[in-house]
């Protein structure tokens, strides 16, 4: 009997339509799982895109900060080498000024001595020409203007130094009166 109804296979038939309705009932829930992984990839996809076009904004406005930030930086070195070099360039002015200053008092003491050498060499003609009065004259104006502290007490060679001939002139005159 076992084998007249697997060979006849009518019963075997019937319970085939019953597995088949289930297979149908699980293929739409498939379906539906597949197309809901497919969703869910496609937004992924979506997000990754938007996410990443959203990275390359960011990375161009970093890019940009930092070329700004180059050129900043850049900027401030130039601003401390001008700096520097300014530095250099006021000092250099305060050692230039210094000398200035020097040379304007040895030329302002130089033409003070040729003054009075001027004045010495007056005198000395006033008393070569005998004229007393001129002398005196020049004598009080050489003390007025303090010119004999400005005469040379070295003596070059074997003439008198301008001091010591500035002394001889005036003793000379004082003793004439």
């Amino acid at each position: 009997m076992k084998l007249e109804k697997r060979s006849e296979g009518a019963d075997d038939a019937t319970p085939a339509p019953e597995a088949s309705p289930k297979g149908q009932k699980n293929k739409p829930v498939i379906v539906y799982i597949m197309i809901l992984f497919i969703m869910a990839f496609l937004l992924m996809a979506l997000s990754f895109f938007m996410h990443q076009r959203s990275n390359e904004e960011v990375i161009g406005t970093l890019q940009s900060s930092v070329s700004t930030l180059q050129e900043l930086q850049e900027s401030q070195d130039k601003i401390m080498r001008l700096q520097s070099q300014l530095t250099d360039a006021n000092k250099q002015i305060e050692t230039l000024q210094s000398q200035l200053d020097e040379l304007n008092s040895a030329q302002s003491t130089g033409s003070d001595k040729t003054a009075a050498l001027l004045a010495l060499y007056t005198l000395q003609q006033e008393f070569s020409a005998k004229d007393s009065n001129a002398c005196k004259q020049t004598i009080q104006a050489m003390e007025d203007a303090g010119q004999p502290a400005l005469l040379s007490k070295d003596a070059i060679g074997d003439v008198v130094s301008p001091a010591e001939r500035y002394q001889q002139l005036k003793e000379a005159v004082m003793s004439s009166e």
